[in-house]
């Protein structure tokens, strides 16, 4: 079978997968290219802040993570999202196992293999989607904290 086949046989589940994966890798790349090196962000809250008054000071260092953070609720709400579309497909595969053999009896074992497909192609899809979000989110936020304290070590230190 060919990944087409894979994705038609998962049906509306796989797509909103595919279409969430899409949105959350824009993000992600996004992000890598955008969140700036700590010495770039330190020197501009610098710039921007008389370095006399350490409530703006720390204001200012809130508002810059902030702006860091912006997008990284889309990549965890995806990472959270994914793994539950994944079970509504696999419930609604097992679901239509259980109609065929309600419609069509227990004779033939094929007769629930498509559900089960289904049920096995929406979970895969889900996880494959879920674990680099997750990893990303993790990754940037790590980063960002790292960011935070190295400028508020830096200038509020200086202080």
């Amino acid at each position: 079978m060919e990944i087409m086949d894979y994705i038609e046989k998962g049906g509306i589940i796989v797509y909103i997968l595919i279409f969430l994966n899409i949105i959350g890798f824009t993000i992600i790349f996004w992000k890598f290219f955008t969140i700036p090196r700590k010495r770039a962000m330190i020197e501009k809250i610098k710039t921007k802040i008389n370095k006399h008054n350490l409530a703006t000071l720390e204001i200012q260092i809130e508002y810059e993570v902030k702006r860091l953070e912006s997008g990284l609720t889309y990549i965890k709400n995806i990472a959270s999202v994914a793994p539950l579309l994944g079970l509504l497909g696999t419930v609604y595969g097992v679901y239509q196992s259980f109609e065929a053999i309600t419609q069509k009896g227990l004779g033939d074992p094929t007769i629930f293999s498509s559900g089960i497909s289904i049920a096995l192609i929406t979970t895969i899809a889900g996880l494959i989607v879920a674990i680099p979000h997750h990893i990303a989110y993790n990754h940037f936020i790590s980063l960002i904290d790292a960011i935070e304290l190295k400028a508020k070590k830096e200038i509020i230190g200086e202080e």
